[in-house]
């Protein structure tokens, strides 16, 4: 019997999964248990789109589907939270599983928080992150620094501190460290990461600490939740899925490994931070590269935090529509809106055309907050520092009031209990 707490080596007994797998199949095995079972209606995965620098969403109802969403891409940056809000009707009238990084769990209790999503009808299998690299980066990185054309390249992966590719003729690897001196390698958030296990999730799964014969042919799980411990039990019960202890030494080597990676994110946390400076010359940095911005809202648009029917940063009286360069309000607004909550995902700084390092302003800010008020985001329902009021109650409470600005989102302290 699967309990909360245990931690596993898991490999599918799946034929199909098997040609595919890159680390014993066992994530591709349990989400085709799920939905065999009904125990979630749809899978909302990843899978290779025109080639490996467009990973493509895809929602699978058909346990066959999935089979082509084994393997992991390094150069996808989507997040995955905001989909089901934005797309999926947010889980209201379906249950859905959905395999997460670090970042991906730290927004779905955001949104789930803020009563966007409803987290008991959603099953995450986490898997273990050390990031991901921006695709057109990615391209730039293989041609310059591995002197290969991307577009011969047909599989990449991060292993043992090297981002490693195969392409026509042959394979090359280079460490990580020697690509981000270069001003490559994994995105800037990615680098100051230091969610690499989701515990948040029901399973926290990855190579990490497999070791033995099961090295490369098995997949570590963390059973962090009872909904993980069912999913787990039903998979083997069901035949698809096998499982043994993990090897204590592995454990131990698993444990090494996320301390590494943790000292690194410190490293290049301390490194970006100091780089902006502090009071007046970290406001003015922050002023001189906001300057650049043209207002196109992706920045809103792909925050898992936003989801504001109207948004304050298009109010007349703050921001005058048309105004170029836009009036830092615009800034100051999203910053006071959800810095207390700011995951990292890096999805403000992924998609700006004016290239604005947008995820380390937020993220600077987020970590000063949690050193003052010692509020972490993303990692269980507690509330952030300031909490919200529901959209129709604050609507009604300013109409009453005579007051003609709408806010969708506004504040008040959290009361204690």
């Amino acid at each position: 019997m699967v309990k909360k707490g245990d931690m596993l080596y898991a490999w599918t007994n799946d034929a199909e999964i098997q040609k595919k797998a890159e680390l014993g199949g066992a994530v591709t095995s349990l989400w085709k248990y799920a939905l065999e079972s009904k125990t979630v209606d749809a899978v909302l995965a990843v899978t290779k789109g025109v080639d490996l620098y467009d990973a493509k969403p895809v929602v699978i109802t058909d346990p066959k589907d999935l089979v082509k969403t084994a393997g992991s891409l390094h150069c996808g940056t989507l997040l995955m939270p905001k989909l089901i809000k934005k797309y999926l009707g947010g889980t209201h009238h379906t249950k859905i599983g959905v395999t997460v990084k670090g970042c991906d769990a730290m927004a779905f209790y955001e949104l789930a928080k803020r009563k966007q999503l409803d987290l008991d009808r959603i099953i995450m299998i986490g898997v273990n992150c050390g990031g991901s690299v921006s695709p057109v980066a990615a391209r730039k990185m293989i041609a310059n620094k591995f002197e290969v054309d991307p577009n011969t390249v047909h599989k990449e992966e991060i292993d043992k501190g090297q981002f490693i590719i195969e392409y026509e003729g042959g394979h090359k690897g280079i460490s990580m460290d020697e690509l981000e001196e270069a001003g490559y390698g994994r995105r800037a958030n990615c680098r100051r990461c230091k969610m690499k296990v989701p515990r948040q999730a029901d399973l926290a799964c990855g190579n990490w600490g497999v070791i033995g014969p099961k090295a490369g042919k098995a997949t570590f799980v963390e059973v962090c939740s009872e909904k993980g411990a069912a999913l787990v039990d039903g998979a083997v019960k069901k035949g698809i899925l096998a499982t043994e202890p993990a090897n204590p030494k592995g454990l131990e080597i698993r444990g090494k490994v996320e301390g590494t990676m943790m000292k690194l994110g410190e490293k290049w946390r301390k490194k970006d931070f100091e780089g902006l400076g502090d009071g007046k010359e970290r406001l003015k940095k922050i002023m001189s590269e906001t300057s650049r911005c043209m207002k196109c809202y992706q920045c809103i648009e792909q925050c898992p935090i936003c989801y504001c029917v109207d948004c304050t940063t298009k109010n007349p009286v703050y921001v005058p529509p048309g105004e170029l360069p836009v009036s830092f309000m615009f800034h100051l607004i999203r910053y006071a809106h959800i810095a207390d909550s700011c995951v990292n995902c890096g999805q403000c700084e992924e998609v700006c055309p004016s290239e604005i390092p947008n995820a380390l302003f937020m993220h600077a800010q987020q970590v000063e907050l949690e050193k003052m008020f010692g509020h972490i985001p993303g990692v269980n329902m507690e509330l952030p520092l300031m909490a919200y009021v529901e959209e129709k109650q604050e609507r009604a409470r300013l109409k009453n009031t005579g007051s003609d600005m709408i806010y969708e989102n506004v504040f008040s302290p959290v009361p204690k209990n």
